[in-house]
């Protein structure tokens, strides 16, 4: 391997075209019968013009078609995003810019497991945290407000006429209120889907977002999915939370279509909805969900024409090594 520099190796790639586009132009020269007076006559100017020409004109194109993967390789740093993996240039048969292709590579390699590390411990401490604070409201102020209701109980049966109405009001907005903190320790942390599986999670997910937000929901869910690990089942739900989060808030839909099926070698999960599409971005929820995509190996894909609705579509591959 040569110990040239890429700098050194450029400069002597410019160098070379350079001497040979001139040696070609002097041998022209030298070999026609072209002659130059001096001082220059009028009717010479015409062929030393044309001559110029034809010597700017070559080493142009040569130095264009030598430095064109430089272009590429700009290009590929202005679209590269860390969260869409993969985008590489290939190798330009030049030999001495391959080293600098190589090493963007290599960067963008590195640049990628560092992000994909760095999301895996931050994703695990927001999961973790996510369980404190549910296991607090359900075991603190839940408890907390099923003796209030209790108290509440016993103090409607012990009161005159009078106060039980005001005493009733007062209890169901407790009850209303316990209900309320259990639906979100339910979505800060999914006990469905450790308990029961992802079949009852996805359902129970279903049902709760329909309840809630008043849009219907077509629901398909194979009954013989693999058995995917843990990890990949809380990204899977959660990416499935998300989406159903985003048509309640941003998509103006009537109707969600979620299915989770199984197909050879992968578990696909895809939510449509009918609403007024045209996703132009990617926002926190988003990059988010990417985010939790790539850390399973799994490919993401928002497809929303304008007008169309949107569609959101996961597939994780079933022999690839997750974790988070």
């Amino acid at each position: 391997m040569s110990d040239r520099t890429p700098a050194q190796a450029l400069f002597w790639r410019l160098f070379v075209i350079n001497g040979l586009v001139f040696a070609a132009g002097t041998l022209v020269l030298a070999l026609s019968p072209a002659t130059v007076s001096s001082p220059i006559l009028l009717t010479e100017v015409p062929v030393l013009t044309v001559g110029l020409a034809l010597i700017l004109a070559a080493n142009a194109l040569l130095l264009r078609t030598s430095l064109a993967p430089l272009d590429a390789l700009a290009t590929l740093m202005q679209r590269v995003d860390l969260l869409r993996t993969g985008d590489r240039m290939a190798d330009s048969g030049n030999s001495d810019l391959n080293h600098l292709i190589h090493t963007f590579n290599a960067m963008l390699d590195r640049l990628e497991a560092e992000r994909s590390a760095s999301s895996a411990h931050a994703l695990a401490a927001q999961e973790g945290e996510r369980q404190r604070i549910a296991r607090e409201l359900h075991d603190e102020i839940g408890q907390s407000l099923t003796v209030v209701l209790l108290g509440l109980k016993r103090a409607v049966d012990r009161a005159p006429d009078s106060l039980r109405e005001e005493l009733h009001a007062a209890q169901e907005t407790v009850r209303a209120s316990l209900d309320e903190v259990r639906q979100v320790a339910r979505r800060l942390r999914p006990g469905v889907l450790e308990d029961l599986g992802l079949h009852s999670a996805m359902s129970s997910l279903s049902s709760d977002f329909s309840q809630v937000s008043g849009i219907s929901v077509i629901r398909e869910v194979d009954g013989d999915l693999p058995n995917l690990g843990a990890d990949a089942e809380l990204v899977l739900y959660r990416i499935a939370q998300e989406s159903l989060t985003n048509v309640a808030r941003h998509a103006h839909a009537t109707r969600v279509e979620l299915s989770l099926t199984a197909d050879p070698g992968a578990v696909t999960l895809r939510i449509r909805d009918n609403g007024r599409g045209n996703v132009r971005q990617d926002g926190a929820g988003i990059r988010g969900m990417r985010e939790r995509a790539l850390l399973i190996h799994a490919r993401l894909t928002i497809d929303s024409p304008p007008g169309g609705g949107t569609e959101v579509r996961l597939v994780i591959p079933c022999t690839a090594e997750r974790g988070l």
